[in-house]
């Protein structure tokens, strides 16, 4: 974010207490401020054309496809790619989850503490992908049985190169490009080339896909795993 910008927030969600709580939490934080509410799909596409926010704060009922069909993240994904969308989640189911994660630049849990989705905010609003380590299905999150194998049973698994692998551990972990390519002493254009490698042997499309495709099937460092256990 340019110094001294605000981030520019819409908070769309079906209850009103919520969003005048969330509301009041955000107006204490400097670099934030609330634009709008929104309490139904149509009104948070209305809300997002005519205001223009950076960051939309939408409540996971909202998410969802409701009975007539209408998609607010599809309409959002063609006619508003700027305004990046952070899910506030309440299903751990693992349909609903990649079904909302893959649509949204960040998916966070409602039960998280205020500063984890300030943290999150902000870096969504720098372009970064977020997951909420709470909402990962609890198969993939439970320990394993028996010693594992140097770099994880999932990295052994996959068609990746080893220096792929860690390009993969630092992208779940939120690094951008340049950030990788000074950790692994590379170009920036080299680490394009790993990603486009990356994409195109794992079958996803954008970071975010990796990302999740990472934490899944168990993709990550050791460390990393030990932390969202």
């Amino acid at each position: 974010m340019v110094k001294g910008k605000k981030i520019r927030i819409l908070i769309g969600d079906d209850r009103p207490v919520f969003r005048a709580g969330l509301r009041k939490l955000l107006s204490r934080e400097r670099e934030f401020t609330v634009v709008g509410e929104a309490e139904n799909a149509r009104q948070v596409l209305k809300q997002v054309r005519e205001l223009k926010p950076g960051v939309l704060l939408l409540g996971a009922l909202l998410a969802a496809p409701n009975e007539d069909g209408f998609d607010v993240l599809g309409e959002l994904q063609r006619k508003h790619k700027n305004t990046r969308v952070i899910i506030l989640a309440s299903s751990e189911k693992e349909e609903d989850f990649l079904r909302s994660a893959q649509r949204a630049a960040a998916l966070i849990s409602k039960n998280s503490p205020f500063s984890l989705l300030a943290q999150c905010i902000r870096r969504t609003d720098a372009g970064e992908a977020w997951v909420d380590a709470p909402l990962m299905p609890t198969a993939d999150r439970s320990p394993s049985t028996g010693p594992e194998p140097p770099g994880g049973r999932g990295m052994e698994a996959t068609p990746l190169s080893t220096r792929e692998k860690q390009v993969v551990e630092l992208i779940s972990q939120g690094f951008r490009n340049k950030e990788i390519a000074e950790r692994m002493f590379i170009s920036e254009q080299t680490v394009k080339n790993h990603l486009h490698n990356i994409f195109d042997k794992l079958g996803v499309s954008d970071r975010l896909e990796l990302a999740l495709y990472a934490i899944h099937k168990n993709l990550q460092a050791p460390q990393q795993r030990a932390m969202l256990a």
